[in-house]
Formats: structure tokens, C-alpha cells, sequence
């Protein structure tokens, strides 16, 4: 019997894919590599504490609210600390930004020459309901001098000067996507081994898809313009699809092919997500597999964020459906 049929390849790890992929970024001295196997760590740390949160007491509201003024899930708080401690001890970072946090997490490491934003549990409020949830993260590497105390300019950076962005996706199975700007790649955890393994490679979006992802709960206070946009869609018989999980949603259609929308509504005039946290992230993964991003007007890598909690209205996935949806929203 040959060797092959009785032991199958597992494929690349993790390590060894970032390792050989190093060479592809211009500042590869390992700091980058170094930082994302931090946040690989971490991410095993939090698929742990999700997979047995209805067997402890850690689901559920902490009674307290974020900056944004949402409840606080107790996994939020933790998840929040698992990967500001995976990026403290690592060394590579400087300072962190979280949708947790109201203010810049300074680390007070000048010499870190990177800047990571981070919504470190996307969704919590599904836990209760076993429904997939993720992280989502940004890496910037800061543009003041390295070895002086961080500013605003290192913080509010345009998400096209993201080096590389990625999320963790804690379903069924759970994976890592990310991008360092050469393509996306992504990986699904082995618990049995601990190791992620290298299982979706070179990541691309169809052109086109049958999924338009929306709470159409809100349709009364949609836009005219958006209004017709979903008409289109019912009327082409497109496939409704929303978990209300942002990473799930947007990674079902990542493989499928669709666009998922969050609008400015009355309620959310601004839209509800935010720029540093999600779009930009999220925004440079859809562009590097042959997608679109935008807030309905403009490219959303191309906004100029004047905070950090600042929040856009989000259109994204397959290129010619963002496209129609922008030209029937502005068209009115």
C-alpha cells in the first residue's frame, strides 16, 4: 500500500506559510510575522473560552457598556484581554485600538513599530443562541519615528495604508483569513494539533452572486435609492441571507459570491459599523480577493477617518453587485 493512502498530507501550517510568504512584505525583518502568529495565539485562546461558554458562566451581558453604548457581553471583556495581553507580551505593537475601549491602548513600547485596531468579538450578543461570531483586526505600521511616543497621526490612518488585515471566524469549524496585501488565504483550526492549516488558498469572490445580505427589518427607513436596490434583488430572485454576524455574513459571501449592506438608516444616520475597526479590515480583504467596498459613494479604504470610533455606512462583496447597488443609489 502506498504511504500516501495510508497517511493523507494535512497540508501547510499556519507558521510555516507566514514564514515562507515573508520575503512578499517590504519591511520583512519578522516583526509582521511575528504579530500575526501573536494574534493566531490568541485567537486559539478565545475559540477555547466560546467553545465551552455554556458549560461556565462567561455568556451573557456584564451589566456594562462600551464607548459605543452598546451591553457589554462578558466575552467581549474577554476576548478584549486575551489579544491586548497576546500583543503586549509580543512586542511588535505599540499601541491598540478597540471598539472596547474609549481611548488608545498606549503600550508604551516605542520601539513596536505597528498599530492594531481590533473588534475582538464581532457579534458576542449571538453566543446565547450558538450562532457564529469572530474578531476582526487592522495592522498599520506607524508613521512617526520609531523609538518617541505614538500621535494621532500613527492612529488615524487611511485604510489603505493597512500592511495586513484579517479575521478569526468561530462556527462550525474555526478559521483565519487574512491578507498582507498579496491575495487572501485562509486557515481552519485543528484543535487536536492546535495548529491552523492552510485550507482556502488564494481567496477570490465571484464577479457576480445570488446574496444580498440585509436586515430588511429597517426597509421603512432605507433610502429611496437603497429602497429600489433591494427591489432589484427580490425582483432577480437573489437569495435573503443574514445571520446578523458580521464575519459570518461577510465570509459566506466571501466564498458564494453576494454583497452584504449596512446602511444609514433614521436610526443610525452615519450607519452603525465602524470605520477602524470592521470596514477597513473587512474592506481590504474584499479588494484583495477581486471585490468591492464602499459607503455607498466612495471607496472606503480612501476615507480619511477623523476618529477612532468613527462609524460609515458599509456596502461590500462581489464587484458587480456593489457597482449596481451604488449606480441605483445615487441614480436618484
Amino acid at each position: 500500500m502506498e504511504d500516501s493512502r495510508i497517511a493523507l498530507p494535512i497540508g501547510t501550517a499556519l507558521d510555516r506559510f507566514i514564514k515562507n510568504k515573508q520575503g512578499e512584505f517590504q519591511y520583512a525583518t519578522g516583526e509582521l510575522s511575528q504579530l500575526l502568529r501573536d494574534m493566531a495565539l490568541a485567537g486559539k485562546v478565545v475559540n477555547r473560552e466560546i467553545n465551552k461558554a455554556g458549560l461556565i458562566n462567561i455568556a451573557g451581558a456584564i451589566g456594562t457598556q462600551n464607548i459605543q453604548g452598546e451591553d457589554q457581553q462578558k466575552l467581549d471583556v474577554l476576548a478584549n484581554i486575551r489579544f491586548i495581553r497576546a500583543l503586549t507580551k509580543g512586542g511588535e505593537v505599540c499601541a491598540i485600538i478597540s471598539e472596547e475601549d474609549e481611548e488608545v491602548i498606549d503600550l508604551s513600547n516605542n520601539k513596536g513599530k505597528y498599530v492594531v485596531a481590533i473588534d475582538p468579538l464581532d457579534g458576542s450578543s449571538n453566543i446565547d443562541v450558538n450562532v457564529s461570531i469572530g474578531t476582526i483586526f487592522s495592522v498599520y505600521r506607524r508613521v512617526t519615528p520609531i523609538g518617541n511616543p505614538i500621535q494621532k497621526e500613527d492612529i488615524l490612518q487611511k485604510g489603505d495604508k493597512q500592511v495586513a488585515a484579517g479575521y478569526l471566524l468561530y462556527g462550525s469549524s474555526t478559521m483565519l483569513v487574512y491578507t498582507t496585501g498579496h491575495g487572501v488565504n485562509g486557515f481552519t483550526y485543528e484543535p487536536s494539533l492546535g495548529e491552523y492549516f492552510l485550507s482556502h488558498q488564494d481567496m477570490c469572490i465571484p464577479e457576480e452572486g445570488n446574496i444580498f445580505s440585509i436586515n430588511e427589518g429597517s426597509f421603512n427607513s432605507f433610502s429611496s435609492g437603497l429602497k429600489q436596490y433591494i427591489e432589484h434583488c427580490r425582483a432577480s430572485e437573489y437569495t435573503a441571507r443574514y445571520i446578523g454576524s458580521l464575519v459570518a455574513d461577510f465570509h459566506r459571501n466571501l466564498l458564494k459570491g453576494g454583497i452584504y449592506i449596512y446602511p444609514a438608516t433614521a436610526k443610525a444616520e452615519k450607519g452603525k459599523l465602524r470605520l477602524m475597526y470592521e470596514c477597513n479590515a473587512l474592506a481590504f480583504i474584499i479588494e484583495q480577493a477581486g471585490g468591492i467596498a464602499s459607503d455607498g459613494k466612495k471607496r472606503i479604504l480612501d476615507i480619511e477617518p477623523t476618529e477612532m470610533h468613527q462609524r460609515v455606512p458599509f456596502f461590500v462583496g462581489s464587484k458587480k453587485m456593489v457597482e449596481k447597488a451604488e449606480a441605483t443609489i445615487n441614480a436618484v
